[in-house]
């Protein structure tokens, strides 16, 4: 079996590389799978359901800062590294994460992890659709979870907030990436929160995430990848803050840069559902 050009254990995977590694006692895989609510689909519903053999459930919701009123921000290093070692992820493994989407919240994981200083994580290219669309085996029984220590260094320099992003946007020090899709971005579709302002960070660019992927949900080479940061007119030269609508899509944008080896990235966590609530930072509508 030729390896895939994709398959890099520090970002991206391809399921060839998963099905080879599959036995191996030091991998750990995780279903990342999360929905936005008016999807109607139950991430964990479906896990109990269905999920690649061994998978442990990785519920964002949950591994979180719930101290905020924010979705989903980043845990605290204590609730992190308590929660992985109840599922039995710890120092010396290899964690792959995939998502019953193809690619949409399984990088928000990559991201947390690496967030925690845990850099041997990688995303399964096309998750769960690619896998069954290959008639690979799924199950539907508890993993066996033994406790695993885990030990942890907080990367501060990967996250941002509002004041930090305010900063560098306004003095033009960074990239901002945003990551919804172009009618959220211009202000001309409503934002599935409420309460929330129509349009984008002044002097962001847009890259929905989509057009990073190819049809399939797999994440374009990064030839591919690069052509689609130049042609919205990013510098990557400069450093790039990623956005979006509450920090997990933003997080594809942080792959797709890693990937192309842009490795000055932080990601914005509270994202527009942060800087769209409050009316004394400024907003642009309109495309870019």
């Amino acid at each position: 079996m030729t390896p895939s050009p994709t398959d890099d254990p520090k970002t991206l995977v391809s399921t060839d590389w998963l099905a080879r590694h599959q036995k191996d006692p030091d991998l750990r895989v995780l279903d990342a799978s999360w929905h936005m609510p008016d999807t109607g689909r139950d991430g964990r519903a479906e896990y109990d359901a269905a999920h690649i053999p061994g998978a442990r459930f990785f519920d964002i919701d949950d591994i979180s800062d719930q101290r905020s009123a924010l979705p989903h921000m980043a845990p605290p290093v204590e609730k992190f590294m308590s929660r992985m070692r109840a599922m039995g992820v710890g120092d010396g493994h290899q964690v792959v994460v995939y998502d019953a989407t193809g690619l949409f919240s399984a990088a928000r994981v990559w991201w947390t992890f690496r967030l925690m200083g845990k850099m041997d994580v990688a995303v399964l290219d096309g998750g769960l659709p690619k896998w069954l669309a290959e008639g690979r085996e799924v199950e539907d029984l508890p993993p066996v979870v033994r406790d695993r220590h885990m030990t942890v260094s907080r990367q501060a320099g990967l996250v941002k907030d509002v004041t930090q992003v305010a900063h560098a946007a306004k003095l033009g020090l960074a990239e901002v990436l945003d990551a919804r899709g172009p009618g959220r971005f211009a202000g001309t579709e409503p934002e599935p929160r409420p309460g929330l302002r129509g349009g984008h960070v002044p002097g962001s660019k847009n890259i929905p995430f989509a057009s990073l992927l190819n049809g399939n949900g797999t994440m374009k080479d990064p030839a591919g990848l690069r052509a689609m940061f130049t042609a919205a007119g990013v510098d990557l030269g400069k450093p790039a803050i990623t956005t979006c609508g509450s920090g997990v899509t933003a997080a594809i944008l942080s792959l797709a840069l890693e990937r192309i080896g842009h490795r000055n990235h932080s990601l914005y966590d509270g994202s527009w559902s942060e800087w769209g609530f409050y009316d004394d930072l400024p907003v642009a509508t309109g495309p870019v």
